[in-house]
């Protein structure tokens, strides 16, 4: 063979493996999946079982990277960023959803769900569909929920027993119309603020007391800053799991089917540890090195009195009275949300009680 034909063959070749390595590289789509919570959470097993479901269905095709603790902002910059399109998936609270989208205020009415029961018996029910179908109209696809347990108070002034308690303080709460409607009801100066900004906050003495689930607040560290806690199960605290509509719209009908198995499957991971952690702080769970078995953690109410944390529980008639004090903010968001669907929401609450009884 001629040194110049030689010359021509290996290029075509290198020309032809190239095309072949180009090609099944760029065949890879890669997913970003954003969210605030802390890993170990309940929130971030379930996204991390996202991404690990979709890339064994998909047998690597799509990769979806997961960032936790706001690594790509706070919840109202990551719906923005996914509204926009430049992040195609994220975790949002129902509260800084109801910033796009007014029928999102739904789910975090203040004192609506007694418990957890009749909370997934709503959610699980037609009134999910029902609350979805409002989403396209803002650019999102909703595939499903996380969640993040029941809110409750913290502070650094005084115990939180009444309403009343809780006037001139100053609370920080998600950037939400709901929350900040439900705290001014009850007299405090809101103070909404990002996720990740709410721990120097408080130890720069910036704001008084914060909002979360208990076990968010451990977690993060709240506690150490904050030694008085109630136990009030204000709100629960509902994400939606959403999608940018136009990309979603371009993924094939085999890859939607499999994220939507997948968002499925984040309910129940999630749900279940959650409900794990509030028994057992799997964060703290030690294994033995000898027999290989694992001790549970402590509870995390366990956790919180050993950093000398005061815990409010309250009794059944305070919950009630901090439940009428909501009245004006139901009326708010009757109006705000649409009579029918905020209606039938109330029913079904109210339906499923019946039942449970």
């Amino acid at each position: 063979m001629k040194k110049g034909n030689k010359f021509l063959v290996y290029g075509s070749l290198f020309i032809i493996v190239m095309f072949f390595l180009f090609t099944n590289a760029s065949a890879k789509m890669v997913v970003k999946f954003g969210h605030v919570a802390p890993p170990f959470h309940g929130q971030s097993v379930g996204v991390d079982h996202f991404a690990k479901y979709v890339m064994e269905k998909t047998n690597g095709e799509v990769e979806v990277r997961t960032y936790p603790m706001g690594q790509l902002g706070g919840e109202r910059s990551m719906a923005e960023q996914v509204q926009s399109g430049s992040l195609q998936l994220a975790a949002i609270t129902s509260a800084v959803m109801s910033n796009f989208v007014p029928q999102a205020s739904l789910i975090p009415l203040p004192f609506v769900f007694p418990d957890r029961r009749t909370a997934y018996a709503v959610l699980d029910s037609e009134i999910r569909e029902k609350l979805f179908s409002y989403f396209p109209a803002k650019g999102f696809m909703v595939l499903g929920f996380t969640e993040n347990e029941f809110r409750d108070l913290t502070n650094s002034k005084r115990p939180i027993r009444k309403p009343e308690d809780l006037k001139g303080l100053k609370i920080r709460l998600m950037e939400s119309p709901v929350y900040i409607d439900t705290f001014k009801q009850m007299g405090v100066n809101p103070v909404p603020m990002p996720f990740p900004e709410v721990y120097n906050a408080l130890q720069q003495g910036v704001i008084d007391g914060q909002d979360n689930p208990l076990y968010t607040s451990v977690l993060m560290k709240f506690t150490e800053v904050n030694k008085y806690v109630t136990i009030t199960h204000h709100i629960l605290t509902e994400c939606f799991i959403i999608a940018n509509l136009d990309w979603w719209n371009s993924l094939p009908a085999r890859v939607q089917k499999i994220m939507r198995d997948a968002a499925y499957q984040v309910e129940i991971v999630n749900r279940g540890h959650t409900l794990r952690d509030m028994l057992s702080m799997s964060v703290m769970s030690k294994k033995d090195p000898k027999t290989g078995k694992v001790k549970p953690g402590p509870s995390i109410y366990a956790v919180a009195r050993k950093q000398k944390v005061q815990i409010i529980e309250l009794t059944p008639a305070e919950r009630e009275a901090f439940k009428k004090a909501m009245t004006p903010v139901y009326a708010k968001y009757r109006s705000i949300i649409g009579a029918d669907l905020f209606d039938a929401f109330m029913a079904k609450i109210k339906e499923v009680n019946k039942y449970a009884k």
